[in-house]
């Protein structure tokens, strides 16, 4: 009997078994497919996401590999209007977003799953699941599954949300959405998102890994559109031709089309019993804003630290309630800006297209509305703070340390041998315990490791970091958990917060 099945290869399914596997769960990966996709629409990293990768030893040479974008230049009725700088770094954002295919990503997630021990298993075909108090059966073709814990990471038409019997309620955004991917010799920048916008009518072009490869997508009518990959490529080269002015035959050669309906849909729970979800089997949205990859990443890391602490039976399962409470939103959020994003992108009334094309295109060269939306879009301003490990109340300590439920910023810190570090440099998907100098976490770490269990690290912040002996407990995903200066507050938060269980007597305080 297994402790977990995924059920699907995605990208998040492949996180998630990353981060079970490193924490020592017993987890298997089942996938429809026969082999590992060779195209996908998902494009790219935004920062959040490469740490997430990096975290689980999955990012590899995968910046190398990809495409660093630093602009995205929006035209007006074939004017360029707006210079949107995404690559340039802030106090917040401190790595490039990304532009690669999913394929890379899963690629570089499946070898580091591999490195753990654990393959993923193609060709098995979920038909029906049953659950009960003691876990979940998993019927396939010939074959029947145990497990205590089912994971839906199948996607949009997800079958484990169908055989749980959660609804997913939702709308349809755009009815026909184009992609194509072609070898193209465009007279355009290669690090240089280009949007070309007119009437209710829009174009991109993104710059891919490989020689002139690009990534062409634009919503088209129905009326318009001939079905087939040949009607999909010519619909693209036309709208190329008319928004930018390039001729079809620039465009060498077609590598892969595909048609999909933008949806906008939202699980009703997170879980049922002994079965959760996550990535798109939880959400789908517009894939405007690039969130929908990087968001079901995040539901992977959140989920997996939480999931080994109750398969370890060091927390009874209302932890794994805490995924919902914190995802969730976020999932709600991203939901919301990416709707609105796509019906002002596209212009789908008159009043939208005059307030795009007046008002938040050129308001996009602002340095400071620049800022704000490569910070928003980049995801490290995501935070659970009003969830139910977070601070719901209070501000932030001397030099912007954070509270229960922030992402720890990249603090400088030093290691054993006493040499220089930065502490995301350290943490991969593991508990860490930041504190003031070295030695002052002895009694700390005995406190966490009899809740944790002994994959722990301590790192020692440099002296500019750490103006009072305050230690902080920092979780998997690298959000904080708890600060303070006690070993009977570490206890206790362990105990109330994650419901962990230990049987010894906590250290004597220490300040």
């Amino acid at each position: 009997m297994s402790s977990v099945v995924v059920v699907g290869a995605g990208p998040t399914g492949l996180a998630l078994a990353c981060g079970l596997a490193a924490a020592g769960v017993r987890v298997r990966v089942v996938e429809k497919r026969q082999e590992p996709a060779t195209t996908s629409r998902a494009l790219g990293l935004q920062p959040r996401g490469a740490e997430v990768l990096d975290r689980l030893g999955a990012l590899a040479d995968l910046p190398e590999r990809s495409v660093g974008i630093a602009r995205v230049v929006t035209h007006v009725n074939g004017k360029p209007m707006a210079d949107l700088q995404v690559g340039r770094p802030t106090k917040l954002v401190t790595r490039p977003g990304l532009l690669m295919s999913q394929v890379d990503v899963e690629a570089a997630l499946s070898q580091r799953l591999s490195e753990l021990g654990v393959e993923v298993e193609w060709g098995k075909e979920l038909l029906a699941v049953a659950q009960d108090v003691s876990g979940v059966t998993l019927s396939f073709p010939g074959e029947q599954i145990r497990s205590t814990w089912l994971i839906g990471c199948d996607g949009a038409h997800s079958r484990v949300r169908k055989a749980a019997g959660i609804d997913f309620p939702g709308v349809s955004v755009i009815e026909n959405f184009l992609l194509a991917d072609v070898q193209a010799d465009l007279p355009l920048p290669p690090d240089t998102v280009s949007v070309w916008l007119r009437a209710d009518s829009m174009l991109g072009a993104f710059p891919l890994p490989g020689h002139r490869v690009w990534r062409l997508m634009a919503p088209a009518r129905a009326e318009d559109l001939d079905p087939g990959a040949d009607g999909i490529a010519n619909e693209l080269t036309r709208q190329l031709r008319d928004h930018a002015g390039l001729a079809p035959s620039l465009v060498a050669k077609v590598l892969w089309t595909s048609t999909f309906r933008i949806h906008r849909r939202l699980a009703s729970t997170y879980r049922r019993g002994r079965i959760l979800l996550a990535g798109d089997a939880a959400h789908i949205h517009s894939p405007f804003g690039g969130q929908g990859m990087n968001t079901g990443l995040g539901d992977a890391e959140n989920l997996a630290w939480k999931l080994a602490l109750v398969t370890h039976g060091s927390a009874s399962d209302a932890l794994l309630d805490t995924y919902e409470a914190e995802r969730r939103p976020i999932a709600r959020e991203v939901l919301a800006s990416t709707s609105s994003l796509t019906r002002m992108v596209v212009g789908d009334t008159a009043f939208a297209r005059v307030a795009r094309d007046h008002v938040f295109v050129p308001l996009m060269n602002r340095p400071l509305v620049q800022r704000l939306i490569w910070e928003q879009s980049s995801q490290l301003k995501i935070h659970y703070r009003t969830g139910p490990l977070g601070a719901r109340f209070g501000g932030r300590g001397p030099l912007g340390t954070p509270r229960a439920g922030d992402r720890v910023p990249d603090l400088p810190c030093r290691r054993t041998d006493r040499s220089s570090t930065r502490l995301h440099a350290e943490l991969g998907a593991r508990w860490v315990l930041l504190v003031p100098a070295p030695g002052d976490g002895e009694a700390y770490l005995a406190v966490a490791e009899r809740h944790l269990g002994p994959a722990m690290a301590v790192i020692p912040l440099v002296p500019s970091a750490s103006k009072r002996r305050c230690v902080m407990l920092v979780r998997p995903d690298g959000h904080l958990a708890w600060k303070g200066g006690s070993t009977t507050s570490l206890d206790t938060w362990l105990r109330h917060k994650l419901g962990t269980t230990t049987h010894h007597t906590p250290e004597s305080d220490e300040t």
